[in-house]
Parts: C-alpha cells; sequence; structure tokens
C-alpha cells in the first residue's frame, strides 16, 4: 500500500524547492474523483495512481510528470474531464493526462484495435514522450497486481508487456525500466522456463557471490593505490529474462555465460574511467574481442560505458563495467533522466532514437492492413539489434539479421541502389552476409548502376529497404518489373 506521504518524501529529497502543496492538491483531487472506486484485487482505486505517481517519483522525475501520473486515470474513469484538471493544474499536466487518456481509449478487442493503440501510442510518444514514462509507471503496478486478472487476460497483459513495453523501454535507453518490465512479466508469460533459470541462477550465484566480493576487495585496493578515490564498485547479476535468452543462444549451458554478475564500477569523470580500465588489464588480462568502447562510440540509445571482460584469479572470467555517474543515470533511466540530471543537457532524444520514432510513424503509413503492420513493428523494432560502425566509426542501429544491403539502405537510398558490394572488417563479404555487433562495414558502389537486384527482397531484414527496393523497381509505363516482383516473391 502506497499514501502520499511516501511521494512527498520522494520529491522533498530529489527536487527541494518543488511545490508539495500543488502535489497535496492533486492528490486530494484524484482522491475526491476516485472515491468509492474498488479495483478487480480489492484495494481503493487511488492505490494504482498513487503506485504510478510513486514510481515516477523514485525516478525523479519532475513534479508535473508526477502530478500527471496522479491524475491519469480521472477522466476515464471518473465524472471529472481533462477540462477540470486543465483548471485545476494547467495546461501541460493536462496535456500529459490527455496523452494517457487516449492511449487508454482503446481497450484490446483482437488485432485491429490492438494495431491501433499501438499506433496511438507511437504517436503520443512523438509528441511528448513524458507520455511514455506515465505509462511504464502505470503498466508496472498494473503487472504487480496481475493475479486479479483472469487466466487468458493475465497472459494478454504480461506478453503485451513483455514483447511491446519492455523493447520500447530499451530503445529508449532506459536499462532499469526494461529489467522491470520484463522480470514481472516473464514468471507470467512463460512460468516452466521461469522456475528452470531461477534455480539455476540461484545455485550459480552461491558459489560466484563469494568469488566477486574476493574480486571487488582486490580491485579497489589497487585503485585507491593510484590514487583514484571517488568511485563505487557494486556487483550486478543478470536479470533472470536476460540470462534465460543468453541461455537459449548457449544451448542452455550456464558455463558459456561470462556476465552472469558483472562488476559496475562507477567514477566521477571519464579520465578516471579509462584510468580504470588500465588498472584493470594491468592486473588481469582481457579476452580478445571482449573490450568494447561505448564512450566514444555511444550505443544510439545514448548508452555509453567501457566494457572488458578479463582472465580474472584463478582463470575465472569476469566481466566489467566502468561508467561516469552521468552516464550510470543515463544507462538506468535514459530519455527520463534528462529530468533530473542536469549535466544530460536539455535534449530528450539521441538523433538515433528521433530517426527511430520516424520510421514507427513511417511503417504506419506504408501497411497495407493491420496484420502488415504489426508484423512490421515485431520485425523491425522489437528484433533483437545489432550495432556495427561505418568506416568513419559512426554506430548503426540494425535488427539482428540485417545484411550489407541493410546497412547501404540506411545510409542512403543511392547507396543501397549502387552497391555493388561490402568490405566487412576489411575483407570483401557477401552482400547476403549477416551483419554482427561491432563489425566495420564499408559499402563499395558503382554509379553506373541505378536500380537494385530484385532478388534483393528475399536478403534484406528491414522494412525501410524492402521498401526502398520497391519503390527503385517501380516501371510506371510497362509495369515489367512489378510483375517480375509479385512473381519473384511468390
Amino acid at each position: 500500500m502506497t499514501n502520499i506521504q511516501e511521494i512527498i518524501n520522494l520529491v522533498r529529497e530529489n527536487k527541494p524547492d518543488a511545490d508539495l502543496g500543488l502535489l497535496e492538491r492533486a492528490y486530494e483531487f484524484a482522491s475526491n474523483a476516485h472515491q468509492g472506486q474498488k479495483r478487480l484485487s480489492g484495494e481503493d482505486y487511488i492505490q494504482h495512481p498513487l503506485a504510478t505517481a510513486k514510481t515516477l517519483a523514485t525516478m525523479r522525475l519532475d513534479l508535473p510528470i508526477i502530478i500527471a501520473g496522479l491524475l491519469h486515470d480521472v477522466p476515464e474513469e471518473t465524472s471529472f474531464t481533462i477540462e477540470d484538471i486543465k483548471k485545476n493544474f494547467g495546461k501541460d499536466i493536462a496535456g500529459m493526462v490527455e496523452g494517457i487518456t487516449k492511449l487508454s481509449g482503446v481497450k484490446y478487442r483482437g488485432i485491429e484495435r490492438y494495431a491501433e493503440n499501438l499506433r496511438k501510442m507511437f504517436f503520443a510518444m512523438s509528441r511528448d514522450v513524458r507520455v511514455i514514462l506515465i505509462k511504464f509507471a502505470d503498466r508496472i503496478h498494473n503487472m504487480e497486481t496481475l493475479d486479479a486478472q483472469r487466466p487468458d487476460k493475465k497472459l494478454r497483459i504480461a506478453k503485451e508487456t513483455l514483447e511491446i513495453f519492455a523493447p520500447i523501454a530499451g530503445r529508449l535507453g532506459m536499462g532499469e525500466m526494461k529489467n522491470i518490465l520484463e522480470e514481472i512479466s516473464f514468471p507470467y508469460v512463460y512460468p516452466k522456463e521461469y522456475v528452470w533459470v531461477k534455480e539455476l541462477s540461484e545455485t550459480r550465484l552461491k558459489v560466484e557471490k563469494k568469488y566477486i566480493e574476493t574480486i571487488k576487495k582486490a580491485l579497489s585496493k589497487e585503485i585507491i593505490a593510484e590514487k583514484i578515490t571517488n568511485f563505487t564498485i557494486n556487483g550486478r547479476v543478470k536479470e533472470n529474462y536476460s540470462l534465460y535468452r543468453k541461455l537459449l543462444e548457449k544451448n542452455r549451458d550456464i558455463d558459456k555465460i561470462y556476465d552472469l554478475v558483472a562488476l559496475r564500477i562507477v567514477t566521477d569523470n571519464v579520465p578516471d574511467c579509462y584510468r580504470i580500465l588500465g588498472i584493470i588489464h594491468k592486473k588481469w588480462s582481457p579476452l580478445k574481442g571482449r573490450i568494447k568502447d561505448y564512450i566514444a562510440q555511444p550505443k544510439p540509445n545514448g548508452y555509453q560505458s567501457l566494457h572488458t571482460t578479463v582472465f580474472a584469479d584463478h582463470g575465472r572470467v569476469v566481466e566489467f563495467q566502468i561508467r561516469d555517474r552521468a552516464m550510470n543515470e543515463l544507462a538506468e533511466y535514459g530519455v527520463a533522466a534528462h529530468w533530473h540530471y542536469k549535466e544530460l543537457g536539455k535534449k530528450k532524444f539521441t538523433k538515433e532514437q528521433l530517426e527511430w520514432l520516424e520510421g514507427l510513424l513511417a511503417i504506419q503509413k506504408n501497411s497495407v492492413d493491420h496484420e502488415d503492420y504489426l508484423e512490421k513493428i515485431k520485425l523491425d523494432i522489437f528484433h533483437d539489434h545489432i550495432f556495427v560502425f561505418t568506416p568513419k566509426g559512426d554506430v548503426i542501429d540494425l535488427p539482428e539479421g540485417a545484411t550489407p544491403i541493410d546497412f547501404a539502405y540506411h545510409i542512403h537510398t543511392d547507396v543501397g541502389n549502387r552497391c555493388v558490394g561490402a568490405i566487412v572488417n576489411e575483407k570483401m563479404t557477401a552482400l547476403d552476409d549477416p551483419l554482427r555487433s561491432g563489425d566495420v562495414v564499408d559499402i563499395i558502389t558503382n554509379k553506373n548502376r541505378n536500380k537494385p537486384n530484385v532478388d534483393w527482397l528475399k536478403i534484406v531484414k528491414t522494412n525501410a529497404a524492402k521498401e526502398k527496393i520497391r519503390e527503385a523497381l517501380k516501371d510506371k509505363k510497362t509495369g515489367l518489373i512489378d510483375r517480375l516482383l509479385a512473381k519473384k516473391i511468390q
């Protein structure tokens, strides 16, 4: 059970200058509006907006977002309107509540309305990302009280959380939120697998934790000896769902998973990050190909950190993540971090996140029906992603299984249309070979070529590449290419 005082205390701690009077007024307004209402669990309805607001306050978000969380169900569940909220709490808060209300307006009633619901969510995100932050907080409490629902609805809500909401959180750089959504969904969607992974993890961790403590002490001593004082080292245990996905990749062999427990080192500044990396490599030998510098080359969702995996004491393999405090905030809270961490500046989306949202809206326009839309969303947006590099060091985000052709079209339509070959990691590579994270890709073009090969439609993985290939192959005069295309696809 949550009460308003807990939220007030969190806000006072994180935002000392916040207008707590306005927060108390919002609680009284919501409490009065939901008076007498009960949820399926039997608890007073006000517990849901309180829990939503508490999650937002825990994320250290601004007061208007927290208040919008408190009021988010008022227009849909009570006789009060958006206008009432606007009159009492202003246009900004009313706008967020209206965004959430529109998202809630379409309930799941089969594939057609589900597709429409996703469209509305992506449109709302593109207009004001704060709406999706409130939606995440709302979804967490709905999942925590899921046992009150009937079995079929439990599964439907949990699958939606796992397959739609968690990947969106990941794409927005919200690692902590993604983990929470996956962990609360996993037992409902895959109950047997959840029990298996949990038992396997707990058995292994009994051994790992003692060893990790020894490594922490040894490394702390080395770092202090180099006169670096403001740092923390914490063990991070791999979440159950993330471990499950990794086990499937590794033939269910937990001995092949090196990052079951990783050590996360957080420092004051970037130079200390690199100094600590040097200290680790001086003490232990790094594994070849396992050093990743996401500080110099951030992931497209904004994530920054140094990663290294080493042969530590007794030949055991240990992974380290090293980042400064701003990077740590961004890794956990993604776009939400911009509202509470001044050093991150005012920018709410990275360039790549904006492109991703634009891609979502473009898929809407180019889908022939609801099933087509949902299929494209799942394949292109929520598929596991890889990060590859241009020769200049720019990071390109593509779905797993993407080819050099997908890469070429991501760079530019003309590069794709004129593509005749690819050099991956300084070696000639077939155009249909899947790319892997960390690959450096250079596309070879021929200026005399201006149309792609029709067979590429069977090779490419991204919808953007497919659309551009189809567009280039159109022959409005004769229709021959269109007929050939249709025949090839069949």
